[in-house]
């Protein structure tokens, strides 16, 4: 009798214990946004953007934009204020005062915005959600620059450095660069959001973690924590997961 054997290869996912934990303190906050590296604290509540340190608390407010859809704090001396409903940025400084407002509704070519994150050149990324692509505008030179085909699927979460942007949809992660290059796409296995250091991801699936190799697109799953995992950041030597009531900082080490 001749016995067939049928083999089926699935992506990598290796466990292993790469998350060790440094300290927890209190945080009481509707969304965490994150930690520069002055080691101060972004967060948002009751519609009221916070920047808080051992010494200072400094908030930004505007209810007549309505809800704070995103912040991005990579460059702590320009943070991106997006007000998705009222289609804005707000530019703040290090002190949290307004440094120029982006109403793209007002431009001579109408944006319709999805998404709206800092970029290199006194640019931002964004999601033109009328041509379902991805764009920059600069808004020194108030023109926009087109980087992607149209991108088929909900953009669920997106994630950029100032020369690179990581667009997670229902079906893909496609990475893209300033000149508008696709340099890769992964499969989505179920991702909710992504976070990025230096083009490597983190992607949060059902309250687990995994890690997202920028050179080999290898999926790892990291041991996860067991709390719960409301918001997140990943900086250069630290992971901060928010859980609702407090911030936990997790020593990171990546795969090799």
């Amino acid at each position: 009798m001749k016995y067939i054997i049928l083999i089926i290869l699935f992506p990598v996912w290796v466990w292993s214990q790469q998350l060790s934990l440094v300290e927890t303190w209190p945080l009481a906050a509707d969304t965490f946004i994150g930690i520069d590296s002055y080691k101060d604290i972004y967060y948002i509540k009751d519609q009221v953007f916070y920047k808080k340190n051992n010494i200072n608390t400094f908030n930004f407010k505007d209810f007549q934009l309505g809800e704070i859809y995103s912040v991005d704090i990579i460059n702590p001396m320009t943070i991106a204020v997006y007000y998705q409903d009222f289609n804005t940025v707000v530019l703040l400084d290090n002190k949290l005062s307004e440094i120029e407002r982006i109403n793209f509704n007002n431009l001579s070519e109408f944006i319709n915005s999805s998404q709206a994150m800092i970029a290199a050149n006194n640019s931002l990324w964004f999601i033109n959600m009328d041509s379902q692509q991805l764009e920059l505008y600069n808004y020194r030179l108030k023109s926009k620059i087109l980087v992607s085909q149209p991108i088929n699927g909900e953009v669920l979460s997106i994630a950029s450095n100032f020369n690179y942007c990581y667009v997670l949809t229902e079906a893909k992660i496609r990475a893209y660069n300033i000149y508008g290059s696709l340099l890769s796409e992964v499969n989505n296995e179920g991702f909710q959001k992504i976070v990025q250091l230096n083009g490597n991801l983190i992607a949060l699936k059902d309250n687990d973690l995994y890690y997202i190799d920028k050179e080999t697109q290898e999926i790892t799953k990291i041991k996860s924590p067991e709390i719960s995992i409301k918001d997140l950041q990943l900086t250069q030597d630290f992971l901060y997961i928010y859980n609702g009531n407090k911030i936990s900082t997790f020593k990171l080490t990546l795969p090799k």
